[in-house]
């Protein structure tokens, strides 16, 4: 199993604030890996700056070996790597269809993209129902699968998943992690955010624990589920 994302001692600066104080993290081809922690630990901003939206000030970002800390977003999107982020960020007046056209602005195989867009709407029926409506009167579990698809269709090598279970109802949620596991299972990687640490450490195979900045603990998913201080913690005292 190769090494697809490395990061090394990355650190952010928001002015005078250090939101992340030398993070290393490894995820590797094919792996379902989960960032959990409290609000305002650092973990929106550890995708951000995976994906090319937050200033890496210190440190290095490897992606298959290659240096990327100080390359574009559109570089790094062109190279594999998506991000769904936090609040799904659809574009409500356009509709469904011309939602997924948008996530495949890299691409230039016209006839490929018509392909995975019927591959995803057969993936997400509901999608392709109300693919000629706008993506704005869709629910939120449908905007977040429509999210998901639309990240999909940059093909990408890496996707990164920004509490996707955040204003769902619970039922909704075990949905949409069903999806990123079967994603997961089809091949795609899978680096997910979540307050909901419970569901996510039940789907995901690693995790690391993220405190003001810093990376307080790793392992096997199962065993941070299982273990005293993660439960009392995040987990609400007891499974």
């Amino acid at each position: 199993m190769g090494t697809m994302l490395h990061m090394e001692k990355v650190e952010v600066n928001y002015g005078n604030i250090k939101a992340l104080k030398g993070i290393t993290l490894t995820v590797n081809d094919g792996e379902f890996v989960t960032i959990i922690g409290a609000n305002g630990a650092g973990k929106s901003t550890t995708l951000l700056s995976i994906a090319g939206g937050a200033n890496i000030s210190g440190g290095s970002l490897l992606l298959h070996g290659t240096d990327i800390t100080h390359r574009t977003s559109e570089y790094r999107v062109k190279n594999g790597i998506a991000l769904v982020p936090e609040g799904r960020r659809i574009f409500p007046d356009l509709t469904v269809y011309e939602n997924m056209e948008i996530g495949a602005y890299c691409r230039s195989d016209s006839a490929e993209i018509k392909k995975d867009i019927k591959k995803y709407f057969e993936m997400f029926p509901i999608l392709g129902e109300r693919q000629h409506q706008a993506a704005g009167n869709l629910s939120g579990g449908e905007q977040q699968m429509l999210a998901i698809s639309r990240a999909l269709m940059g093909n990408p090598k890496l996707l990164l998943l920004d509490e996707p279970s955040l204003g769902l109802a619970p039922i909704i949620i075990e949905e949409v992690f069903k999806t990123i596991a079967e994603l997961n299972k089809n091949g795609s990687t899978i680096l997910l955010v979540e307050q909901n640490a419970r569901k996510a450490l039940q789907f995901a195979s690693r995790g690391y624990v993220l405190e003001t900045g810093q990376i307080v603990m790793e392992g096997v998913a199962q065993d941070l589920l299982n273990d005293p201080k993660i439960i009392d913690a995040y987990l609400g005292g007891g499974l």
